[in-house]
């Protein structure tokens, strides 16, 4: 029997020990939240030695823990007897710990993956339940950072390269969603479809870095004038489309002239060169008669043609027969 006791005690230091060394941080509350066991991980990234933090209600020391979230968390625990899980995506921590990995060391704070588990005494009770706390801030920061270059490969997959507008692609995927938001809707919008004149000129006389030039420039005379709900795009070549959200083509006009005023006063200085240039403009609004956006397209480069038919530098707005 003395042999069993014994026995009994190793197994309960070697338990212990395990507890305090292992690289999770566990804490063991009571039902009214008062802390019962603190190991040394918890001692560690918190600073509270187990001596200060015992028999404290956890909320009075870490403010920073959503009190309503963790007690409505917690009971659940006490009364089905079933473990709960957090992940660092639901809620990032749940102790404000600093981040101290050096390969992660631009993370402000340690990302934490929680488990709580009831501890079931010999009566079936469970009084008491143990929070586990793992460090996944490596994990997290990587997952963040391949999400984040994902999101800017997706950007880089619908951007023009030499003008920073959706490309074409894209533009016209909204264009159509556009256009499908005016069947359900009834809502109005207006499109612009637009192009330098003379811009292979430009080309063959000042060479095509000049002609990349004239183009940005353009774009930039663009994003200046629209508002930040419109849609732009380069469509391709010297091209380039504007939908305007909630506008009809009488105040899209407006805009178009004030768009074609902008550029007519435009001096692209390149090398030795200084380089003025015009654009002509032809605008058509969104019609119950249409059946696709890709009549819609049409009526507006119908127009634009227009404008290159009567001398350019102008703006035209199509005519609905």
């Amino acid at each position: 029997m003395a042999q069993d006791s014994l026995d009994d005690i190793a197994e309960f230091h070697w338990l212990m020990d395990m507890l305090q060394t292992i690289d999770v941080g566990l804490v063991v509350l009571d039902n009214e939240f008062r802390i019962n066991t603190w190991n040394s991980f918890m001692e560690n990234h918190s600073g509270l030695p187990p001596h200060t933090v015992r028999g404290k209600v956890i909320f009075d020391l870490f403010e920073e823990i959503p009190k309503e979230w963790f007690i409505h968390k917690a009971q659940s625990v006490f009364m089905l007897k079933n473990r709960s899980f957090t992940t660092w995506e639901q809620r990032p921590f749940l102790f404000r710990f600093k981040n101290y990995r050096p390969i992660t060391g631009t993370e402000e704070f340690m990302y934490q993956n929680i488990t709580i588990s009831p501890l079931i005494s010999t009566t079936g009770e469970v009084k008491n339940i143990c929070i586990i706390i793992y460090d996944v801030t490596d994990i997290a920061s990587n997952s963040k950072q391949l999400a984040k270059a994902n999101a800017k490969l997706e950007q880089l997959s619908r951007t023009d390269g030499l003008t920073q507008l959706n490309n074409r692609r894209f533009w016209e995927e909204r264009l159509e969603a556009e256009f499908r938001r005016f069947k359900r809707t009834g809502k109005v919008a207006t499109l612009i479809m637009f192009d330098i004149d003379h811009f292979k000129k430009v080309n063959d006389t000042y060479g095509h870095p000049a002609g990349d030039e004239v183009i940005r420039q353009v774009a930039d005379a663009l994003r200046e004038t629209m508002r930040t709900t419109d849609i732009a795009g380069r469509y391709g070549g010297e091209e380039f489309g504007l939908i305007l959200i909630d506008t009809d083509s009488i105040s899209g006009k407006s805009f178009a002239e004030r768009l074609r005023t902008r550029v007519e006063e435009l001096t692209v200085s390149h090398e030795d060169s200084d380089i003025r240039f015009t654009i002509s403009l032809g605008i058509a609004e969104v019609n119950h008669s249409l059946d696709d956006y890709q009549q819609w397209l049409e009526n507006a480069d119908t127009a634009l043609y227009e404008s290159k038919q009567n001398g350019r530098n102008r703006t035209t707005v199509h005519r609905q027969d």
